[in-house]
């Protein structure tokens, strides 16, 4: 469920979430619950950044053209192998 969530929706929880367990009014159980539950939200927010910058960086790199090119995360190590060696 969590990885269908909008970027914009994680990121609200996320802070609703650090908001709880800043006020220390939850148990110990209850705060370990929102906890993992946060850094599932973490996890999510950071794999769409990088798709997100994936995406910028095939639309930049394309030849000096700007085309738009879908990234599709299993061909991911590939480019990756390819940025490293031309740095």
């Amino acid at each position: 469920m969590e990885k269908d969530i909008k970027f914009e929706k994680a990121m609200e929880r996320l802070e609703e979430i650090v908001q709880g367990l800043e006020k220390g009014d939850l148990s110990l159980e209850d705060s370990l619950k929102i906890f993992e539950e946060g850094i599932r939200l973490s996890q999510v927010c950071m794999a769409k950044l990088d798709e997100a910058e994936k995406k910028v960086e095939i639309l930049m790199k394309e030849k000096g053209k700007t085309v738009l090119k879908p990234f599709l995360p299993e061909t991911a190590g590939d480019e990756n192998k390819d940025k490293r060696s031309e740095d």
